[in-house]
Order: structure tokens, then C-alpha cells, then sequence
């Protein structure tokens, strides 16, 4: 499947492949996907979740395959006109199953809200955003969840990771991550290497609203903020104009911004460089985050 993922930098807007799952819409970040396929029948597992459809080998690659109709309880119409929607994201490659597929929104992220938490602090949520289109919405899923709902470490790997020095337990990181899942695992993550002083937020807005609360007290912006842990896909504001708003700010552009997404490979390396991204790490790696903030804060 060809498509441009590289839209203008910093112009906060996204394109997202929207999809059918038995009657309702649903969306997923084009830059995710890689291909859409006829379904085919799978190699099942022993003993996977009953989600996990199994496993087939395209041009001898192979590739896992979540049935969506089962994670999100709904019936196909036409079982045998069902899709596959190749994807690639934190370093693998997973097939889910579609009823069918509708085509590409250009939609900006202030069109995308938050979903309603359903219960507690929201971690059992499997949508990150509501995209509003003029005649309906497109529930925009926690992809990354629905994967580690089967396999916790495609999601998050803190292999590696060292402690941080006592003299940095209070720098202060703020953190942007949409999925309530991960934005939890990053700040305990966080915490076990030694940082105490985290504040986060579930979208870029927030997030720069607080940043840039910090202009104009007195002393030097570091003191204030140490460093920036951003993803890229987020309601409001993803990560990209984040990044372009504090780094075209004459007073915050010295704050390190470190993104850290599912969607990191070469082509979206270089619009991150493009907005003034400071270093960029792909999901699961947090490992290797954590040292790298260890050797540069």
C-alpha cells in the first residue's frame, strides 16, 4: 500500500486509514500501516488468547494477526470479505482483522478529543481519541493496548536500563502520552530508575500549556523543566508541533524534547529532526531512553 506519511511538519495534522468492524468506524494512523490484504485463513497458536487469530507468511515473513471483531465484541457482515490491515509499529510487524475498509481522512488533531474514561484511571481504555467528521466519528483505538493485551513486551521493554545518579532523583521530566496504559508504565518506569519529580499528560496541549507556564519565572528554564518525553500520536496536539512550539520558543528552545512513539523508523526520524526533535526512540526500548536521559540531563 502506498501512502505519504510525511506530511508538512509541525502542522499538527494526521492521516488516518479508517475501517470497518462489523457497523461502526474505526481509525488507525496511516503511517502505521503498511499494506491491506484480502484475509486468508491463519495458523492457529496452542494456547493464545482466543483474540490471537494466529499467524500467516506473506512473502515469507511471518506475521500475527488479532481479529479485532473479537476484541471489540462485533460480528462480521461477510466473513468472506473481510481485510487484513498490515501494520508496523515498536519494531514489528501485526496484522489485524477488519470487516472492511472505508479510505484515508486528512484529519488535525484538534478535531481529535479524549474518549469518556469508562472506569478508575482509565487503563482499560482501548481508545486514545474520537475523530469528528461532519457526519459521524471515528473511534480512534489504543493499538499499542490491543497488542499488549496478548504480549506485554511488544509494548514496553525496560531491559537494560540503568539507575539514574541520586544528584539527578529531582530533575524535572514532563511526559506526553495519549494511551493511559503507557503513559502509567513510562512514569514507573521512571521511578524505578530514580526519578521523582515526573508530571504528565494525556495530549500535547496540556502539556504545553504547563511547559510554557514555566516562561517567565525567574532562573534558568532547566531548573524549571529538565526535559520533554513526547509521543507523537496524541488528541489536541500530537508530538510534532510540540516539539516545533518549544524548540521556535526563544525563551524554552534549550529544553531536551525526546520523542518517544511506536511510529519511529527513518522517514519519521527525519521530520522529527525537521521540528528540532532531540533524540527520537522507538516503543519498546524505554530502556534506552532512560539512559540516554541518564547521560544528558
Amino acid at each position: 500500500m502506498e501512502n505519504n506519511i510525511l506530511l508538512e511538519s509541525g502542522t499538527n495534522e494526521l492521516e488516518v486509514l479508517e475501517f470497518m468492524v462489523g457497523k461502526q468506524s474505526f481509525g488507525i494512523n496511516i503511517a502505521k500501516v503498511s499494506e491491506i490484504m484480502n484475509y486468508q485463513p491463519m495458523i492457529p497458536v496452542p494456547d493464545s488468547p482466543p483474540e490471537f487469530e494466529g499467524v500467516f507468511t506473506p512473502r515469507d515473513k511471518v506475521i500475527s494477526v488479532i481479529d479485532l471483531h473479537k476484541v471489540l465484541n462485533k460480528d462480521s457482515d461477510d466473513s468472506a470479505r473481510d481485510l487484513l490491515i498490515i501494520c508496523n509499529f515498536n519494531q514489528m510487524d501485526v496484522g489485524f482483522h477488519v470487516s472492511s475498509v472505508k479510505g484515508i481522512q486528512r484529519i488535525s488533531w484538534e478535531d481529535i478529543e479524549k474518549p469518556p474514561r469508562i472506569s478508575g484511571d482509565g487503563t482499560n481504555n482501548i481508545a486514545t481519541g474520537i475523530a469528528k467528521l461532519s457526519d459521524r466519528i471515528i473511534l480512534i483505538l489504543d493499538f499499542e493496548k490491543i497488542v499488549s493485551d496478548i504480549n506485554r513486551s511488544a509494548v514496553i521493554d525496560s531491559s537494560g536500563a540503568t539507575m539514574a545518579d541520586v544528584s539527578k532523583a529531582n530533575k524535572h521530566i514532563v511526559i506526553a502520552e495519549d494511551s493511559p496504559f503507557l503513559n502509567t508504565l513510562i512514569q514507573s518506569t521512571l521511578a524505578e530508575a530514580g526519578y521523582n519529580n515526573i508530571v504528565s499528560f494525556d495530549n500535547g496541549k496540556d502539556a504545553w500549556d504547563y511547559i510554557s507556564g514555566h516562561k517567565n519565572l525567574a532562573g534558568d528554564i532547566l531548573d524549571q523543566v529538565s526535559c520533554v518525553i513526547s509521543d507523537i500520536e496524541m488528541p489536541q496536539m500530537d508530538g510534532h508541533h510540540l516539539t516545533k512550539l518549544i524548540k521556535d520558543d526563544e525563551v524554552l528552545h534549550s529544553i531536551p524534547v525526546y520523542l518517544f512513539s511506536s511510529l519511529i523508523n527513518e522517514q519519521m526520524k527525519i521530520k522529527g529532526e525537521s521540528v528540532g526533535a532531540d533524540a527520537q526512540f522507538s516503543k519498546p526500548q524505554i530502556g534506552q531512553l532512560i539512559n540516554y536521559i541518564n547521560e544528558h540531563i
